[in-house]
């Protein structure tokens, strides 16, 4: 390119994204003179929907702003909380965060997951109609225009891609409220309702159970409830007091 000399700078938060030789307090960048700011932005390597305020010579501008030659471009990390405007928070989350998606179900988050891989095209069309956040560690994906919101995972371990989400988002926690295979919503139920759905020890040894409406699948304090009730209790003890 040969247009128009900025000098831009990232928060520390987004060095993940950007060459190590930006990662300094300012690097010089030179733009073409009609692409926006945040083609500029993500050209550089950082999806639009881990960029908080841009900043122009100290002044907020939008991504659509034009940069023109001198200007320094400050790009700030999002703010924690992010809120979500124009829906009900709920998140879509693709193929590699199965587990991430089965425990935000367990605290009773809307967290949509389809386990086989629909491609990037389907997955941004979901987020658009239902108006989901999308949870992807693809910045590809994390760029795609028709996106309703995104947001980048940064770990790739489970414990931690929770505690990124609830506390960048602040869900509203309801635990034990939601399928953790689909989804849906889990009310009491009736042993006697669902004895045939159990297996006979299962039955000699348990007297509560919960079903889910929507797939039928049942729901008892088995071998492996402590593991989730310490999962439930730390997101409580730290996030609790979250609101949507």
């Amino acid at each position: 390119m040969n247009g128009p000399e900025i000098h831009i700078s990232f928060a520390p938060a987004l060095g993940l994204f950007v060459a190590a030789a930006r990662r300094a307090d300012r690097s010089a960048v030179v733009t073409d003179g009609v692409s926006s700011l945040g083609h500029v932005v993500e050209s550089l390597g950082v999806p639009l929907t881990e960029a908080g305020r841009l900043l122009v010579d100290g002044s907020p501008v939008t991504p659509a702003h034009v940069p023109a030659a001198g200007e320094h471009v400050e790009v700030l990390s999002v703010e924690r909380p992010q809120r979500v405007p124009g829906a009900p928070l709920r998140f879509l989350l693709d193929v590699h965060l199965g587990t991430l998606a089965r425990r935000l179900r367990l605290l009773g988050v809307d967290a949509a997951y389809e386990s086989e891989d629909i491609g990037d095209p389907a997955l941004a069309a979901w987020s658009a109609r239902e108006q989901r956040v999308m949870l992807s560690r693809d910045r590809g994906l994390l760029r795609r225009r028709e996106l309703f919101a995104g947001a980048y995972v940064y770990s790739d371990r489970p414990d931690e891609q929770l505690r990124d989400v609830l506390e960048r988002f602040a869900p509203a926690l309801a635990p034990w409220t939601r399928c953790t295979a689909c989804n849906g919503p889990l009310t009491d139920a009736d042993k006697e309702a669902v004895r045939g759905r159990l297996e006979q020890g299962t039955q000699r040894t348990y007297d509560v159970f919960a079903q889910c409406a929507s797939c039928g699948r049942v729901y008892w304090r088995g071998a492996h409830h402590a593991r989730l009730e310490a999962i439930v209790a730390d997101a409580l003890r730290e996030f609790g007091g979250a609101a949507a």
